[in-house]
Parts: C-alpha cells; structure tokens; sequence
C-alpha cells in the first residue's frame, strides 16, 4: 500500500482558512497520499491491515457496489465497515474510476450487539450519504446512566436514514432502525470500539469523526448545496474538501473463524459486556 501511495503523492501546501469565513481559498489536498498520512497522524485508534487484507477489502467493495448497481464515475473516498463481531473495523478506501481502490486508514468501530433490548443488527448494503436525511451535531448531553451516546458536544452524527433491520431482542423479526455514523462517550464506552456494543449504528472514534467532518469526506451531495448559494449549516465552518468527497457507506460482514491479529479484542476477560450470540449471526468470545 505505501508503493501506491507514494507514486500518487505529489507536492502540495496546505492552504489557511480565511479567518471568520469558513472557506478555503483552494482545495486542501491533491493527492490521496496526503489524505493517508492525515489519517495515520490525526486519527488515535487505527488497524494495520496486512496487504492481503487490504487488497482482498478492496474487491468486496468494488463488488458490493457493483451489486447495488452503482457506477463509480469519478475518483472519491468510500467508507466500509465489516461488522463481524470477530473484525469490527471501518475501512477508508479511495476508489479510482480506472484501477484498484487503495486503503487509506482502518479504525476500530462498534456496530449492533445482538440480545439487547431495542438492539439491532447493523443492516448489510450500500447506503448514501446526503441532506435528504439531514446530519446533526452532538449536544454533549449525558442520559441517566451518565453516557454521552454521541459523544462530546460539536461532534458530527453522519445520517443515513432509516433502514430496513433485524432486531436482536423478543422475536427477532423484520424492523426498521435510523442507521447513524457518529463517535461515543470518550470516557466510557470509546476504549470498547473493536466489539459489538451499540443498538445497531455505527460507532468510530473521535478523531475520525473529525477527520470525516473537516475534509468532507462523506460530503459530496453536502457540497453541491453551496453551489446553489446555501450553506447547509451542519458542514464544519473550517472544513477543507479533498477533490475525492464521496457519498456512500458499505457494510458487509465476511466469513471469519476467529478473530485476526490485526483486529485485536480491546475488551480486558470479564471486564466488558460479551457479544452476546444471536441465532442466526456468528458471535466472537
């Protein structure tokens, strides 16, 4: 993956934001190396993916859109999360028009815990990312256990609507959930990405969710609203579009028989809730 990064590096300078106006005076990024190395430098909880791994990740989300019908005609960042309770991990890819799609970074996340109540699992597809289903900034507030569900104030909670899902409690049946991209309590519950632990969104750290939000890496049906002289207020007021904003997310779940070095279980023995197995859907111990 460094090979490929390093022929598509190029030289570049990280232009300012103009003070008070939220705009930048060029595109922040012209190469997808650049992105990479902001990803390694920035974002505090990361996977290191084996080549193979990275490689074999890349055809499942070229097939997967594929599947969904879609037609990538032009470069972009997609994001893709493997929500096996043995993987857990989201995926960021920059997806040319012509060649392979390269890794840029890989982080910890949690996704649906079967057994709960109000509990479902995070649906399979591919979903887009636009202001038909409108994202909004965490409050910070705590709920009665104490927990900041989205995370610290100002954090960007990513929409994708509401989605057809199973549930994990009662009977099991056919629902629908409000499928959210967003970060989780830093105190309590963000050193637990890397297990199933949510009611079926999907959690990622912090400081990827303000990776995502500052380059605008989901926001590319977000970005044509300034064009159209409206600035939808949810965009960060510094933000720093790459040439690559993209739209979708991809779940999938692979075939595991435990859990790979590279995904490690960041739950000490019998200190954090156990994936609790679902009837049909594997379980990680």
């Amino acid at each position: 993956m460094k090979t490929v990064l390093a022929k598509l590096a190029v030289a570049f300078t990280l232009l300012a934001v103009l003070p008070g106006t939220g705009h930048v005076r060029a595109q922040a990024l012209q190469a997808p190396a650049q992105l990479a190395a902001i990803y390694a430098r920035s974002v505090d909880k990361r996977l290191d993916l084996p080549a193979d791994e990275a490689q074999r990740y890349g055809q499942l989300l070229q097939a997967r859109l594929g599947e969904a019908g879609l037609e990538i005609t032009r470069d972009q960042v997609v994001i893709l999360v493997d929500r096996h309770p043995c993987i857990q991990a989201l995926l960021m890819y920059w997806l040319p028009v012509q060649g392979v799609p390269v890794l840029l970074g890989a982080s910890p996340v949690s996704t649906g815990r079967s057994g709960g109540f109000e509990h479902f699992l995070t649906p399979l597809g591919v979903f887009e990312h636009s202001p038909a289903n409108p994202d909004f900034r965490a409050e910070g507030t705590r709920n009665e256990q104490g927990i900041r569900g989205y995370g610290s104030k100002g954090l960007r909670v990513f929409d994708f609507g509401w989605q057809p899902a199973r549930k994990t409690w009662g009977d099991r049946a056919a629902s629908v959930m409000r499928l959210q991209v967003h970060a989780t309590d830093p105190d309590l519950l963000e050193a637990r990405l890397g297990s199933a632990q949510s009611k079926g969104c999907i959690r990622i750290p912090a400081s990827l969710n303000k990776l995502i939000d500052q380059y605008g890496l989901l926001d590319a049906a977000y970005e044509q609203a300034p064009a159209q002289g409206k600035v939808p207020w949810v965009l960060h007021p510094q933000r720093m579009p790459t040439p690559w904003s993209g739209r979708y997310l991809v779940v999938l779940q692979t075939e595991r028989a435990e859990r790979p070095f590279w995904s490690p279980d960041p739950r000490p023995a019998k200190k954090f809730f156990p994936a609790r197995g679902d009837r049909d859907e594997p379980t990680c111990a």
